[in-house]
């Protein structure tokens, strides 16, 4: 295979020079072997944005997406840059958070069916599911423009929580005003859901262990029990994402005329559209810590009703989030909106934005592998933070679209499979299992050597499922 113009810069790393309207390269971080052609192409439009700042980025697990492809990093001035709801996705702050169990692992093993049971009907899982849980207008309103702050003050964590969660799981410039009506009522019964797609609640046996010493900062050994939630802002996310793409095309045509990719709309960063929409994004992504964090008062419930054992939260990244985050460009420091869209923040030791806890070891990342696969947890470095605006990759990256994995995999053969693995699975829809095959994806394990390789993020420990519960 050979894509024109891309031209070899190192071991895994790959670079586009600016061409036509291009106002800066694009860097693609990834096997020459698995780029996606449409991703690059994608990459390079993004590279035409007003005020973008060094270079549009595509981690090793890059595929196409909406405007922006799914692995994408870009970053932009404040003052003349825009912020773009296809640079962040539908599924906002889409994330995954990791909980390790305190217990004997083999009285988790020996009561995995049980467990996966309880968290399967504790969690509500599918398309369009509900909660049981009701919040008033008023309370909601706390929680998308407090986070987890609120909902564990409503009785969902405790404050030690709060130190583990990538920004203390709220963000502070969003305003419910700047949310449709029509999203509240999307996401009013979703909160402490699972959803569908790619979104999984997954228990873990941690394998392997490469740096016991951060690990044990982090509070995880070789042996452990490990749980992954993997889910996001659920309808409210999408919806907010759907209104703010109308509005910009309503009422920004000048600005937007010129696209390479009518995907690509934005507003100017510092625009009355563009604040709103920021506000707006930040209200989801509080929502879905919360989301996340609920879900996790759930589980806890669900072992301590099983096995009579505590979880606790190892840490929370959003992979699906735009942020004002200050770096050094050219010489002087600047600040700028980093869109991460299917990227992970990777900010490495001292960094100010990070707790005491990680101050000396750099933030852990946590890089979820496809259904039946290993999943690693990383930690930040100062390279990703010099190189790719303290970003990372965020999973294994599809091979195959859903309707190819439809076509071409079979229930059986999927479900056989994680048979003869040993691994548990409780799912409300067989189609889901199919689009989310191992087959599907990427292999997590060669994402996670390229990212550890380039120095973007280090590898600490690697999980092994055991079971899992999917939508």
């Amino acid at each position: 295979m050979s894509i024109p113009g891309v031209e070899k810069e190192g071991k895994y790393i790959y670079r586009i020079k600016k061409t036509g309207n291009m106002r800066v390269d694009a860097i693609v971080l990834a096997d020459y072997e698995t780029i996606d052609e449409e991703a690059i192409e994608q990459l390079k439009n993004v590279a035409t944005l007003p005020g973008i700042v060094k270079a549009a980025y595509a981690m090793p697990d890059i595929h196409w997406g909406y405007g922006f492809p799914i692995g994408g990093v870009a970053a932009f001035d404040l003052e003349d840059g825009i912020i773009s709801p296809g640079g962040v996705g539908f599924d906002i702050n889409c994330g995954v958070r990791m909980l390790v169990v305190d217990g004997n692992s083999d009285i988790v093993k020996k009561n995995l069916e049980s467990l996966i049971k309880r968290i399967y009907e504790s969690v509500p899982v599918g398309v369009g599911e509900t909660s049981d849980l009701r919040f008033s207008k008023n309370d909601f309103k706390k929680i998308v423009e407090q986070g987890v702050r609120k909902v564990i003050e409503m009785g969902y964590g405790t404050e030690e929580d709060l130190l583990r969660i990538e920004d203390r799981g709220t963000l502070e410039d969003c305003d419910f005003s700047d949310v449709s009506e029509e999203a509240y009522e999307r996401g009013k019964d979703e909160l402490g859901t699972l959803g569908a797609g790619n979104h999984f609640i997954e228990i873990q046996l941690v394998e392997e262990v490469y740096d016991e010493e951060i690990a044990s900062v982090f509070g995880i050994k070789k042996g452990d029990i490990t749980i992954l939630i993997h889910t996001g802002s659920r309808g409210f996310g999408h919806q907010i994402a759907t209104d703010y793409i109308k509005y910009m095309r309503d009422n920004l045509k000048d600005h937007n005329k010129n696209l390479p990719d009518k995907q690509l709309i934005n507003a100017p960063f510092k625009s009355e559209w563009g604040q709103a929409y920021y506000s707006a994004m930040n209200c989801a992504a509080n929502y879905a810590f919360a989301n996340r964090q609920i879900i996790t008062h759930m589980i806890r419930k669900a072992f301590k009703s099983v096995v009579g054992m505590n979880v606790r939260l190892v840490y929370d990244v959003a992979h699906n989030i735009a942020k004002v985050e200050e770096y050094e460009i050219d010489g002087r420091k600047r600040k700028v909106i980093v869109h991460r869209k299917g990227a992970t923040r990777a900010f490495g030791p001292g960094n100010p934005a990070l707790p005491e806890v990680f101050k000396k070891t750099g933030q852990p990342v946590i890089i979820p592998g496809s259904m039946g696969t290993a999943s690693y947890i990383l930690v930040g470095t100062k390279k990703a933070e010099e190189i790719t605006f303290g970003s990372t990759a965020h999973g294994a990256g599809r091979a195959l679209g859903r309707r190819e994995a439809t076509r071409e995999l079979s229930v059986n053969h999927v479900l056989k499979e994680l048979e003869s693995k040993g691994i548990k699975i409780m799912a409300k829809s067989k189609k889901g299992i199919v689009e989310e095959a191992p087959e599907a994806y990427k292999n997590v394990d060669k994402v996670v050597q390229i990212v550890d390789e380039i120095g973007i993020s280090l590898k600490i420990a690697k999980c092994t499922p055991l079971g899992v519960v999917k939508g």
